[in-house]
């Protein structure tokens, strides 16, 4: 397959499937995207990650306030709905502690976090500070969507990724994707599919990587 077919096919956003515009910089958006990576994070399958952000998108759970107006139960209602039995109740219980900071330290505003960060570092710190259930997968999926959006996104690759490029001999991935003018997000992004429906299950897919 020739890579920037490779890239066309599996370098679609995980925010983009979920009708989620984080290009217009909108908070709205970010926190939709925000939420959606704490969902994604925890070690469970995609499909029911997804489906559980359907159900909070249905009852319209998708700001700060209605997130925090929901309360704990009212939370656990929806996260049972999408299936996320498992990790149910800790969930409820991180979504309101870190939009609750998100709420009193930002205003409830992740594009004021963005400004206050000094840099990049600072970034994910202040966002880890949020919670403690958020951790370095969470800030990756979070993070990595938004290499073009915020300048101080600059997310490390996570192993999945960095297996793929192993596998392919790229050292480098933002000079990679400029030299062949591709999109480094969708790039990052198709890798990860790459290690996720076929590495990791010892699958094979050939990529015209030159």
């Amino acid at each position: 397959m020739r890579l920037v077919d490779f890239v066309k096919e599996y370098g679609e956003l995980f925010s983009e499937r979920l009708g989620i515009d984080l290009g217009t910089r909108r908070n709205s958006e970010l926190v939709k995207w925000f939420l959606a990576s704490i969902l994604y994070a925890k070690p469970i399958r995609e499909s029911t990650a997804t489906k559980t952000y359907r159900c909070f998108e249905k009852h319209g759970v998708l700001t700060v306030d209605k997130i925090l107006k929901t309360d704990w139960g009212g939370l656990v209602v929806i996260l049972d709905e999408g299936g996320y039995t498992r990790y149910d109740f800790s969930t409820a219980d991180k979504l309101l502690e870190v939009f609750g900071n998100l709420k009193k330290g930002y205003r409830g505003s992740l594009n004021l976090l963005h400004r206050r960060a000094a840099d990049s570092g600072d970034l994910e710190r202040k966002i880890k500070a949020l919670g403690k259930g958020i951790g370095p997968t969470t800030i990756s999926i979070f993070l990595r969507e938004l290499r073009n959006i915020w300048p101080k996104a600059k997310p490390i690759l996570s192993p999945l990724v960095q297996q793929a490029m192993k596998r392919h001999r790229i050292e480098n991935l933002e000079e990679f994707a400029k030299d062949r003018n591709l999109d480094v997000v969708r790039l990052e992004t198709a890798l990860l599919r790459l290690s996720k429906d076929f590495l990791t299950k010892g699958r094979t897919l050939t990529i015209e990587v030159v």
